[in-house]
């Protein structure tokens, strides 16, 4: 079944680490932490308030250091850090933005995010950069495979599509987080993943 990994609001938010030790309990796959604003004590204080179970489910962004001294599942490769540590071996995974770019990158890494599929929830004005056709080929060809996660707008209208692309997972963050303001929207933004998981298995 395709995978779904939630990425962090780039911004820290009220109850943020329950809130992502309950998306993980309720069967969230992966989840990518990133916070491009932030330094390295402010994420690992995040990382500190989440239960310590959930970190071989955890990806980090930027501060690959955090990622040996906890225990995370792997790094994230992306504009700002685009080469992993000298000497690592573990999980990686990086941000492609072409069909051309993901097709030279996939055999060299677990998976890779292909961006912008659909229109931007989070960022307004970042346009889908694939047409229907284009997706349609890229699938034919192979390129959108198992180890392709597809990532902007992704959400309860086309998350079956993405499926039956052939993407190996999608990536949400608007469509998660635009639902969570305090941690009275915490049931309600787990149903919805739930609700998320069950599109795609049905």
């Amino acid at each position: 079944m395709m995978k779904l990994i939630v990425i962090t609001s780039p911004v820290f938010l009220p109850g943020e680490a329950e809130s992502i030790a309950a998306l993980f309990s309720a069967g969230l796959d992966l989840l990518h932490l990133r916070k491009p604003q932030a330094d390295a004590g402010q994420v690992e204080e995040l990382l500190k308030a989440i239960p310590s179970a959930y970190y071989s489910r955890i990806v980090i962004h930027d501060f690959f250091a955090l990622k040996e001294q906890y225990g995370l599942r792997g790094i994230h490769l992306n504009s700002r850090h685009p080469e992993a540590p000298s000497g690592y071996c573990g999980q990686l995974s990086r941000s492609c933005h072409s069909l051309e770019e993901v097709a030279a990158s996939t055999p060299c890494f677990d998976y890779v995010f292909m961006s912008p599929v659909y229109n931007s929830i989070s960022k307004q004005g970042y346009h889908s950069g694939y047409s229907t056709e284009e997706l349609d080929e890229a699938a034919r060809k192979g390129i959108v495979n198992s180890k392709v996660v597809a990532l902007s707008g992704i959400d309860i209208t086309n998350i079956r599509q993405v499926a039956s692309l052939g993407f190996g997972g999608a990536a949400l963050l608007g469509d998660i987080w635009n639902r969570f303001h305090s941690l009275a929207d915490l049931d309600a933004v787990v149903a919805h993943l739930k609700a998320l998981y069950a599109e795609i298995q049905s």
